[in-house]
This record gives C-alpha cells, structure tokens and sequence, in this order.
C-alpha cells in the first residue's frame, strides 16, 4: 500500500524512473513521448546535462539561505536576466516556488500597490469565466474554473467574471476578430463602471488560456483594447504567464507578440523547466516605487522565496533557451504540429478545432463538428483519451468541462523545446492512432 495521499488515490500510477530528453521511462522499461512536458513544465525534456550540473554545482556551494537574512548571486543573476527580456518596464522579480505562488503575490501585491498610493478602496478584482489562476484560494477565487471553485466556494473571496476571449466558442456569427475584440472590451469596462471605478483595483487574464479551455489564443488586438480600459480607469492589468510563458508560444514572455506590457506578469512551470520548483511574479517600476518609496516593506513571504538552487536551476534552463536558439525552434516545430495536426484530422468529425501558438497547442473534441456539439460528459472522453494515449505510449494533457465548466473535451500538447522535426511527426502519429481508438470514424 502507498502511503502518498495522490491526486486521485483509486488509480494505479506506474512509477517513473527516468527521463531521456524527449522522454519519460517507467520502472517496467515502457518509453512515452512526453508530449505535455507534464503539464507544460518540462521545457527541456529530461535530463538536461547543463541543467544538472548548474544544480549540482549550486548545492555544493550553497543550497539555500533564507532571504530574510540574505540575498543570493544566482537569485540576482537569474532576475537580472528576466527583466532585461521582459518587455517595458518590468524590471522586480519576486521569487515563488510555483504558479500559484506566483498569482497570490501579484494579488496582494496591487492590492498592497494601491494602499500604498492613498486608494485603499479599490478592492475588486475582475478575471474571466473559464480561465485557471492556481488552486490556493486567493488564486482560486479569481480563477473561473467552475468545477475547481465549486466545492471551496464558501472559502472564497468574492471575484468578479467576463467572459473570456474564446472565438471558437463565443465569437459571434459574421463578427470580425476586431469586432470581437471591442465587444469583450465594452463588457470589461461596463463590469468596472458597475463596480464602481474607483473600487476596482485589477483584471486577471492569462495571455493564452491553458488547461481549463486548451491554449485558446486571444484574436485581433484585445489585448491593446483590454489594456485602454485598464489605463483608462487605472485598473493593473495582470496577465497570467504561468503556463504560456517562458518560451512555450515561441516568445519568452507570451503578451510580446500581443504588443502589451502588463503592470504584473506571472511565470513558473517552463521558468525552471520542472528541475526544480519556481515561479516569480513581475511588476512594473510604478508599482515597485510605490512600496519602496511607502512603507518599504512588501507584506508577503514564504519560506522558500528566492531559493538559490532553483534560481541556479532556472538560471540555466533560461540560458539554454536562448543560447540553443529554442525560441525559433518552438515557433517552427509549433507551427508544423498544427499543420500536420490539420492535415491528419481535417475530415475528422470529431476534431472541431486545432488552436494554439508555439508548441502549446490545443485540440477540442466534439460530437460534431458542424454544429460543435459537445460529447457527452458523461462519457469522460477526455479521460479515456488520456488513458489510451498513455497505453500507445503518448502522454498527453486532456481535460474536461472545456466550454462551462461541464460539457467540452479537448487535449493539450506542450512538447518541449527541444522536439526535433521527426520528434513531431512520431507524436501526431500516436495522437492520430488515439483518436482512431478512443473516437473512430
């Protein structure tokens, strides 16, 4: 009997033993192509010889100190490096050991932002329906996964819901992108005059929508809309980059090709690559001035913030990134798994659609396809496809509850960085093989 209390005790998990670049090995010998990056974590693959070196070099020389007391070379190596990437003037990095970590901190950091500044009540925060923000309750709170939130909704915070920028869903028939765009735009800015202007102190949004409704990209120029109604009421604009950054659209910071510069940016999963648990949020020098130049202290922390062995570990693995010139890889290997992901499943009838950027990249299952009628959940499709993708050897992030929490089914492919041309073709054959099973023609 194990004595781990697992995610889901009733299944019977293999037990991995190690990782080889591209793939994951189980304690029966059996090879999958990782081709979720666990859950758009490993950008890497596994058992980077840099990466590990950079570790083991930092424990022999100092695995961690606390930051109360000290700071660290490798924690102001690696901040230095991100915010010289980062696009406008996000040069702070507050150090987390995760995404939800990530999220917590840029909640109370503009929420603290705005106490500092004489605002005390702009309290509300606005995100949108069927995003995900993490599963502490703060996080949790703003996220709108509504089968996440459903059973803690009695621990949470009040939050405030749009709808998302979801065009395969929501678009309107004969509405242009840019119309689209205006429309969601308009209902931002209506939330916040019923708000109360002055009583809204954030909108949430993750600059490509991750698991809850499978790398759904914004269209047009919403960002730059969303952004005018944020300045426009002096709203922060908080983008979520846990999972679509660091590299996974092919931009390190995802909103650079959406032209927008946030007031709080937050990243983990690819930061750190899964080599060690990391995540950090990113702020503006406004907002940074403000603390610094009001009580100068931010009121927040967690014990193992800035830790120098994940610091040394991401340090690394975003060094890699750029010197390997995998940046340019994942917008071209991207933009082959989609082409050949259209090309294999266009006359699919269960394929609605294949959505995505870079290597993040989402395939929405439905009962038709004309009609986008979604299967029924009580099939839990995306479960059996998950199953079945890891018996032919794939693995693969599906999840279900894709258009409302309940009805919706679609599959995540997040390879990492490192997948080769014939890295790609291997993993739309295995996925092309698991629609075959799990929804034949």
């Amino acid at each position: 009997m194990s004595h781990v209390f697992h995610r889901n005790p009733k299944i019977d998990l293999p037990t991995a033993v190690a990782g080889q670049g591209m793939e994951l090995i189980d304690s029966n010998g059996k090879r999958y192509i990782d081709a979720s990056g666990g859950a758009a974590v490993s950008s890497l693959g596994h058992g980077h010889p840099r990466v590990i070196r950079a570790i083991q070099e930092q424990v022999g020389q100092l695995a961690y100190a606390h930051t109360s007391f000290f700071t660290t070379q490798t924690s102001e190596d690696l901040a230095s490096l991100l915010a010289a990437a980062a696009p406008g003037d996000l040069n702070h990095v507050y150090f987390v050991s995760g995404g939800s970590e990530a999220v917590e901190a840029a909640l109370k950091l503009a929420r603290q932002y705005f106490v500092e500044i004489g605002q005390p009540q702009r309290r509300h925060m606005i995100a949108r329906r069927q995003s995900y923000h993490g599963n502490t309750l703060g996080a949790l709170a703003i996220g709108g996964n509504a089968w996440r939130r459903e059973p803690f909704l009695p621990l949470l915070v009040p939050a405030h819901h749009v709808s998302p920028c979801f065009a395969y869903r929501e678009r309107l028939d004969g509405e242009t992108d840019a119309a689209y765009a205006q429309r969601l735009a308009d209902e931002l800015e209506a939330k916040v005059v019923e708000l109360g202007p002055d009583t809204v102190a954030a909108f949430v949004a993750e600059t490509v929508v991750g698991a809850t409704a499978g790398a759904v990209p914004p269209v047009a120029d919403y960002f730059k809309r969303i952004r005018a109604v944020c300045d426009k009421y002096g709203v922060l604009l908080i983008l979520d980059e846990v999972m679509s950054g660091m590299g996974r659209t092919g931009y390190l910071f995802a909103c650079e090709e959406d032209g927008v510069v946030p007031d709080l940016v937050t990243i983990a999963k690819g930061l750190g690559g899964g080599y060690q648990p990391i995540g950090a949020t990113l702020c503006t020098d406004r907002i940074y001035d403000a603390i610094v130049g009001g009580s100068g202290f931010f009121q927040h922390g967690h014990t193992y913030i800035g830790h120098a062995t994940a610091c040394a570990a991401a340090l690394a693995v975003q060094r890699t990134i750029v010197e390997d010139g995998l940046l340019e890889n994942v917008r071209a290997r991207g933009e082959q798994l989609r082409n050949e992901l259209h090309a294999a499943l266009r006359d699919h009838p269960n394929v609605g659609d294949i959505r995505g950027r870079g290597l993040f990249v989402g395939v929405e299952l439905v009962a038709e396809r004309a009609t986008k009628e979604t299967l029924d959940p009580a099939r839990k499709t995306h479960a059996k496809f998950k199953a079945q993708a890891k018996d032919n050897g794939l693995l693969v992030y599906p999840m279900g509850g894709t258009v409302d929490g309940v009805r919706g089914d679609h599959v995540l492919i997040a390879p990492p960085f490192i997948a080769s041309e014939a890295d790609i073709g291997h993993i739309v054959d295995r996925f092309v093989q698991t629609m075959s099973d799990v929804l034949p023609r």
